[in-house]
């Protein structure tokens, strides 16, 4: 076994290993998931050599036969669209174990196992080249999840949960067809395989066959980004997840969805997704402002965060559909700054709740006075949200600002509005919160961050620095795989596939 298909097996194994603990044993939970979740993540950093030396090509590949009939494969890679990703996975599995590690006192061994098997479903979807095995990746996320928010979830979390479930599932049902059309006109799974088939112009699409394909997928990916209009999943999913839930949702599962565009919609039916760029751009725009005014009038902490994730995905989305460079290479830098800065922020805004017990914004107050350092560190990762320079948001947005203007001024026009009312929500919850006098209930339960709270976030504050100001860390490796992306989505390619099917 090559050093990927260790990261989806140890997982797995822990997976199991935490669950047949005895339960005398369980207390020990956390400290068995927090030291293998570091290991993996550890080891998870083996795979940055291979990929950031060649970005545009598959590195450590396996492709093996899984099941004869229908011939499903094992075939996973990576390259430097889905590296970070991994990475960002790895990385924040042990950060949500640290910032769990007194919040949860029922059923400890199975709060810690779900965590690790979600692990293994997100790095297998980030690494999948099959699509039927990409689709058992992406099912598999979804159990792991139904249970963090349905039993360690707040009051709400049985009609949370469900209510993700049902939204998930039925863009996956559509996916899933798609999936099995695309095999009977191939005879094949393999994602390469039938890229290269459709590319050559030996399998061919109509024009209404290829766009009825792209929005079976899109539709499966944009319920999961969550694109306007189909958020309303997301901000009651957040609300009643516990902090870790959030963290991982917010951090790593919604990329899944832009992830998927970017790697299966635009190179398979580049035709279609151009096509519908125009309108899938104004759902983009829309969401982004939408989810800025919604999130300037929540009372509730988690319930604002939330729907800015709404607004700064749109611009993820807006970035893919630039169909230019600086766009798509936004987008997907953004999709690695939000995981950091909003899994940040939901790690703040939980240990707020462990204080105090309440998201209400009106319930705190003044929490500047009594713990300065967890209101330094709130601060820093405000400003990262709405974009302030140096730190990570900024670049991304730049870039994608950049990509849209580009392909119509007018879309940058339309996301910039975003950019200013992200800055007037998060200022003004940080106002509230933070600020003016302290009352009585809050100096009396809100103290300072921790040891073990700050070694959780402290990282991510870092990274936010690193990220804003050291790009070329991350940028060459994902502007390699992009520039791969957008010469399989060129027109050309596109025309080839369309005559042969005339």
């Amino acid at each position: 076994m090559n050093l990927l298909t260790w990261l989806i097996v140890l997982p797995a194994l822990s997976f199991f290993l935490l669950l047949l603990l005895p339960k005398s044993m369980s207390g020990n939970a956390k400290y068995i998931a927090l030291g293998l979740s570091l290991a993996i993540f550890v080891m998870s950093l083996g795979l940055l050599g291979p990929v950031l030396a060649n970005p545009g090509a598959p590195s450590f590949e396996i492709n093996e036969p899984w099941i004869e009939q229908p011939a499903i494969r094992y075939h996973i890679a990576l390259d430097g669209l889905s590296l970070w990703l991994v990475i960002l996975s790895t990385f924040l599995t042990p950060l949500c174990v640290l910032i769990s590690w007194n919040h949860i006192k029922d059923r400890v061994k199975e709060y810690y196992a779900f965590l690790l098997l979600l692990e293994v479903g997100v790095i297998g979807v980030f690494a999948s080249m099959d699509l039927f095995l990409f689709y058992v990746f992406w099912e598999l996320t979804l159990v792991p999840m139904y249970f963090l928010i349905g039993i360690w979830g707040h009051d709400r979390r049985i009609y949370a949960t469900l209510k993700f479930f049902l939204y998930t599932m039925a863009g996956s049902v559509l996916m899933l067809a798609a999936i099995l059309y695309l095999y009977s006109l191939t005879g094949t799974f393999d994602y390469p395989v039938i890229q290269q088939l459709l590319a050559s112009g030996r399998v061919a699409l109509t024009p209404h066959v290829e766009a009825l394909l792209f929005f079976a997928f899109f539709i499966a990916f944009a319920i999961k980004v969550p694109l306007w209009p189909l958020h309303t999943w997301l901000p009651d999913a957040h609300v009643e997840a516990p902090t870790a839930g959030s963290v991982m949702l917010a951090s790593v599962m919604l990329k899944m969805g832009t992830y998927g565009i970017a790697r299966f919609c635009l190179p398979l039916f580049g035709g279609a997704a151009r096509q519908y760029a125009g309108p899938i751009a104004a759902c983009a725009i829309i969401g982004i402002i939408v989810g800025a005014l919604v999130a300037m009038v929540q009372p509730n902490m988690k319930k604002l965060v939330a729907y800015s994730s709404v607004s700064h995905l749109g611009f993820v989305v807006l970035g893919i559909f630039s169909f230019n460079q600086q766009g798509l290479d936004g987008a997907v830098y953004q999709m690695l700054n939000h995981g950091v800065s909003t899994g940040a922020l939901f790690m703040l805004v939980g240990m707020l709740y462990e204080r105090q017990h309440s998201l209400e914004i009106k319930s705190y107050g003044g929490v500047a006075t009594v713990a300065p350092h967890l209101t330094t560190l709130f601060l820093i990762t405000t400003l990262a949200s709405i974009g302030l320079p140096l730190l990570n948001n900024f670049i991304g947005e730049f870039l994608i600002l950049q990509g849209a203007a580009i392909a119509n001024f007018n879309w940058a026009v339309g996301a910039a509005v975003g950019v200013i009312l992200s800055a007037c929500y998060m200022l003004w919850m940080f106002q509230r919160a933070f600020l003016g006098k302290t009352p009585h209930d809050v100096a009396h339960h809100v103290t300072e961050i921790n040891l073990r709270e700050f070694v959780a976030v402290a990282p991510l504050v870092i990274l936010m620095v690193w990220m804003g100001t050291a790009t070329q860390t991350f940028l060459p490796s994902i502007s390699g795989a992009n520039k791969i992306v957008l010469e399989q989505t060129r027109p050309a390619n596109v025309e080839v596939a369309h005559h042969n099917a005339r």
